[in-house]
């Protein structure tokens, strides 16, 4: 699996010298995870952060009576991860699965130690990344207490427009705290318009 991806993606952040780039290459644990398949499941200690190659990753947790509910999507060019199980080392809570045929490069939690001891430049790229995800989902939090249903789902689909071709509407519809019948009523209502 190529890591042109990965690459480009850090590259856009911080300057890399070639000799990185290649220590950094031979860090990442490339892997296939076919759709309905599991790239963490909860109750395992996280094993590192994932990034995405291509196709697309949900992370979600059951709740007692089995519900599931979406914290995540994760398409091509993102990471996923539950930091808390990663540096705490403790069982994770969340599962992240495959929808579509998906590449990820796995990037172990001794191997990221190791990468920030070796380029302390990618500690700047992992600020930003972490900022961002902070940023995310603070705005996810404040539309969940402040925003109409129809609201979160216009700002969803803002954000995230390729996201419907791989995502279930039922998925969809927990990631924003609705039931799928309530997002097709909104969904009806706007084709009507």
């Amino acid at each position: 699996m190529n890591t042109a991806s990965i690459i480009n993606s850090i590259s856009k952040h911080v300057s890399l010298t070639s000799k990185e780039v290649l220590y950094l290459s031979s860090l990442f644990l490339p892997s296939k995870v076919h759709q309905g398949e599991f790239a963490e499941k909860a109750g395992e200690i996280s094993k590192g952060m994932l990034y995405v190659n291509s196709g697309c990753l949900m992370s979600y947790f059951s709740d007692k009576q089995g519900n599931d509910h979406v914290i995540q999507f994760a398409t091509a060019g993102w990471w996923t991860g539950d930091l808390h199980s990663l540096t705490r080392q403790i069982p994770s809570i969340y599962t992240t699965k495959a929808l579509a045929e998906s590449e990820v490069f796995l990037l172990p939690s001794n191997n990221m130690d190791k990468l920030l001891e070796m380029l302390p430049t990618l500690e700047h790229y992992f600020r930003i990344l972490f900022q961002n995800s902070l940023v995310t989902h603070q705005h996810r939090l404040m539309l969940a207490f402040s925003a109409t249903a129809e609201e979160r789902y216009n700002d969803f689909e803002e954000k995230y427009p390729a996201l419907e071709q791989y995502v279930p509407l039922k998925y969809i519809a927990s990631y924003l705290g609705m039931t799928p019948e309530f997002l097709s009523k909104i969904r009806r209502r706007r084709m009507e318009r």
